[in-house]
């Protein structure tokens, strides 16, 4: 009796054992498909997003040739000279574009505040101090750096 309750209790601890085993390799197994599903469904969604970008600039490009062909159209027509005038009519044309986005003083008025704020903080034992400090010397040597960068870009004129 005793042999058959130790053999019985063997037994039963064998198939409990394996059956762990199996579920857990089925759950492992079942995350490593939704995880390849899941990073599968990525690479598409980014391949879709490519697609439409680089029909996006196909289209910029598009617009972009007709208008210069209508501007090249409508240019001949602007400097014929008339048939009782026998001077020709020359105009010229400045466009200005507006710039667009920040300009390098700005941006370098921001970066160099931050990054001065940063190094007083650092630096200086008492924190608030040394970063109000810091930021302004900061600001006030981006600013420099940035608007010599708009001179030279040509964004903002010499004061010459």
């Amino acid at each position: 009796m005793k042999n058959t309750f130790a053999i019985l209790g063997i037994a039963l601890a064998f198939t409990a054992c394996t059956n762990a085993k199996k579920e857990e390799a089925i759950k492992v197994a079942t995350i490593k498909a939704v995880k390849d599903s899941m990073r599968l469904d990525s690479f598409k969604r980014a391949d879709a997003a490519e697609k439409q970008q680089a029909a996006r600039i196909q289209e910029e490009k598009r617009v972009l040739m007709l208008a210069s062909a209508k501007a090249a159209e409508n240019a001949p027509a602007a400097t014929m000279a008339s048939p009782r005038n026998h001077s020709v009519n020359q105009q010229t044309t400045t466009t200005t574009t507006k710039k667009k986005g920040w300009s390098s003083a700005a941006l370098g008025t921001v970066i160099g505040a931050g990054a001065g704020g940063l190094g007083g903080a650092l630096i200086d034992k008492k924190k608030g101090r040394g970063a109000i400090i810091g930021g302004v010397a900061g600001a006030g040597a981006g600013y420099l750096i940035g608007r010599g960068q708009d001179r030279k870009s040509g964004r903002v004129q010499s004061n010459n």
